[in-house]
């Protein structure tokens, strides 16, 4: 059975979409098969598998809608063994779709029971806000990864989201985990990005991930490409960062 992960953190900014897209190439690469879900209107993570975001017309949307079961919205990608749901700009009006809809928190989690089996992990890329779809990803969730930038606000917000974290397992989600923290965009040279990790880990110590996601300009390039970075550049300290990541969620899990 499929572990489900949503990838959320409800500032912009910081490495939410990087890191869903190449830990699910990382995973793809390590022999695991696994589903990417693109749950922000933005569809930036449908964008950098190199997808035509206007030529999209199924996808999240209409899967939340259940109009259309997953397996039709599901998409072949050129990373090996990822596939994808795209999103477009008109997943923007599902929170106001959803409003009235009894069990809507829950669109999303009844859905993907369809196709959980038939994947190792799928990893859902949450939109930056804490409303209807990223309530529906947590819902969905087996465990969330929190990216928090090594920067001044890196844990501005945080307290916010560990609340509705805490407050979707109480009401919808019981068994939903913190897989972990993940310090994103570091900076070895800075000392405030050194002193970032050092006040996290102080705060969170075993939520932490081991592994730091380093400022990389081959990781900033790759998505224009329409490429993860292990296929963009696959000896860049980016896709070591997430190649050790990917690891480091498999022993976790095994």
């Amino acid at each position: 059975m499929g572990r489900i992960i949503a990838i959320a953190n409800q500032k912009g900014g910081v490495g939410k979409t990087t890191t869903t897209v190449n830990l699910a190439a990382s995973l793809g690469v390590l022999e695991k098969k696994v589903l990417l879900i693109d749950a922000d209107p933005q569809a930036n993570a449908t964008s950098g598998l190199g997808l035509d975001v206007e030529s999209i017309e199924l996808g999240t949307y209409q899967v939340l809608e259940h109009t259309i079961s997953p397996k039709d919205a599901i998409l072949k990608t050129d990373s090996p063994n990822v596939d994808l749901i795209p999103a477009h700009i008109d997943l923007v009006a599902i929170e106001i779709e959803l409003v009235d809809k009894q069990q809507r928190e829950y669109m999303l989690k009844n859905a993907l029971q369809e196709v959980k089996d038939e994947y190792d992990y799928i990893l859902i890329d949450c939109a930056p806000s804490l409303g209807l779809i990223t309530l529906n990803s947590l819902v969905a969730a087996d465990s969330v990864i929190i990216p928090i930038q090594c920067e001044y606000f890196a844990l501005e917000g945080l307290g916010k989201l560990l609340n509705t974290i805490k407050s979707v397992q109480k009401i919808h989600n019981q068994s939903l985990e913190i897989e972990g923290l993940l310090l994103t965009m570091f900076d070895a040279r800075l000392r405030l990005s050194n002193q970032v990790v050092e006040e996290v880990r102080k705060h969170f110590s075993s939520m932490v991930f081991e592994t730091v996601v380093h400022r990389n300009i081959r990781l900033s390039e790759a998505p224009s490409y329409g490429e993860s970075i292990i296929s963009y550049d696959a000896t860049s300290k980016g896709a070591v960062n997430y190649l050790n990541l990917a690891n480091e969620i498999l022993n976790k899990n095994a």
